[in-house]
C-alpha cells in the first residue's frame, strides 16, 4: 500500500503514521498485535495489571509475532503515573521493570506529577526506550521537551475519549500552538482527541504532527476487548453523543484523579442525573438500579465516534485510515499553484 513518511513511521520503523493509544482492559494482545504487524503502533495500557500479567501480556504479544525471547519487542506500554506514585512512593516501580526487562520500543506516561521519576528510572535501567509523554496545554508540552527530554510529546485535545484535561483546548489550535512552540528538531509529536479517519490524520499532518493516536476507531474493532454491548453503543453514536464529565469517575468510584482530569464518553442517564441537579448518592443509587443495562454504563468515546458506524476487523481499519490519509494529502497538494 501506499504509505506516509513522517518522523513518527521513521522513528519507529512504521509503515503508517497510526498509533493505538494505551486503553486499560481494552487493549488485548490480539488487538496490538494486530495493529503491529499492520505497520502501526500499539500500546498496552496497563492499568491495574500486575509485573507479573504485564510480563504475560507482552510475551503473548512477543509470541503473537513470532518475535524471540532476546528481540526488541516493537510495541509500547502505557502508564497512568498517578497511580504508579500511590502503589510505589519511592524507589524504581516494579511494573516499569518488568515491562523494561521485555525490551518494549517505548513508555507512554499520562496523568502524573512526577513523571520525571519515571523518565529517570527507564533512563537508567533502559537508555534505549523511547518516553512518549502526553500534553494537554503548551506549558506542559515545554516542560516535558525541555525538563524531561521526552522523544514524543502526545498532543491531546479536548475532543479525546476516556480521561484527559478538562480544560484542554480544542485539538487543532493546541495542536497549532505546541508546533509554534517547539523547534522544529523538537521531540516527535503524535496528536490525539477525535481523530477517526484518514482525511483527519492528513489534516493533522499539515498542522504539524507527525502522527495520529486513535483510541475510539479501534475500539470500534472485532479485536478490541470492549464489551460487544459497549461497542453496539459506539456504532449507534452520533455526533453530538459525547460529553465531559467527573461524573462517569463519580459513578464508577475510580476516583482519585488529578483535579484537573475528567473524562469524555457517551452522554447517557449518567450525564442526564448530573443536568438534573442530583447528588452524588443519588447518582450511585440510579446507577446500581440500572446494572444490567447500558443506560448508566460508563461507555469511553471520542467526539469523531459518529464518524463511524460500523465494527470491522483491524487490518480493513489500519488499511482504510492509511488508504484516505494518503488520498487527502494527495488530493492537498492539487491545491498548490504550478
Amino acid at each position: 500500500m501506499a504509505s506516509l513518511s513522517t518522523r513518527l513511521t521513521r522513528l519507529l520503523n512504521l509503515k503508517t503514521p497510526i498509533a493505538l493509544p494505551p486503553m486499560a482492559n481494552v487493549s488485548q494482545p490480539g488487538l496490538i498485535s494486530k495493529v503491529t504487524s499492520c505497520g502501526a503502533f500499539g500500546f498496552v495500557g496497563a492499568g491495574p495489571l500486575t509485573p507479573d500479567q504485564l510480563t504475560d501480556t507482552l510475551r503473548t504479544i512477543r509470541s503473537n509475532l513470532n518475535l524471540s525471547a532476546e528481540a526488541p519487542l516493537p510495541v509500547g506500554v502505557g502508564f497512568i503515573t498517578w497511580i504508579l506514585e500511590k502503589n510505589t512512593p519511592e524507589g524504581p516501580d516494579p511494573r516499569v521493570t518488568a515491562v523494561l526487562n521485555e525490551h518494549v520500543k517505548a513508555i507512554w506516561l499520562a496523568f502524573g506529577n512526577d513523571n520525571g521519576r519515571y523518565v529517570k528510572q527507564i533512563r537508567d535501567q533502559a537508555p534505549e526506550t523511547l518516553i512518549f509523554v502526553l500534553v494537554n496545554s503548551v506549558e506542559e508540552a515545554l516542560h516535558a521537551a525541555n525538563e524531561l527530554h521526552a522523544d514524543v510529546l502526545v498532543v491531546q485535545g479536548n475532543e479525546a475519549g476516556g480521561h484527559g484535561s478538562a480544560t484542554a483546548p480544542p485539538l487543532n489550535q493546541l495542536l497549532t500552538a505546541v508546533v509554534k512552540a517547539l523547534p522544529d528538531d523538537g521531540p516527535v509529536i503524535v496528536a490525539a482527541g477525535g481523530i477517526a479517519t484518514g482525511a483527519q490524520i492528513a489534516s493533522i499532518l499539515t498542522l504539524g504532527a507527525d502522527g495520529a493516536a486513535l483510541g475510539t476507531r479501534f475500539l470500534m474493532t472485532h479485536e478490541s476487548g470492549y464489551p460487544q454491548a459497549k461497542k453496539d453503543a459506539l456504532v449507534k453514536a452520533g455526533l453530538l453523543s459525547t460529553a465531559r464529565s467527573t461524573a462517569f469517575d463519580e459513578v464508577n468510584k475510580t476516583v482519585g484523579w488529578p483535579e484537573w482530569t475528567d473524562g469524555r464518553g457517551i452522554a447517557n442517564a449518567i450525564i442526564d442525573d448530573v443536568k438534573k441537579g442530583l447528588d452524588l448518592p443519588t447518582r450511585l443509587a440510579n446507577a446500581e438500579g440500572s446494572k444490567g443495562d447500558m443506560s448508566r454504563t460508563t461507555i469511553w468515546a471520542g467526539a469523531g465516534v459518529g464518524l463511524n458506524s460500523e465494527i470491522q476487523f483491524t487490518e480493513d481499519v489500519v488499511r482504510e485510515l492509511n488508504k484516505d490519509a494518503v488520498a487527502a494529502v494527495r488530493k492537498a497538494s492539487l491545491f498548490i499553484a504550478p
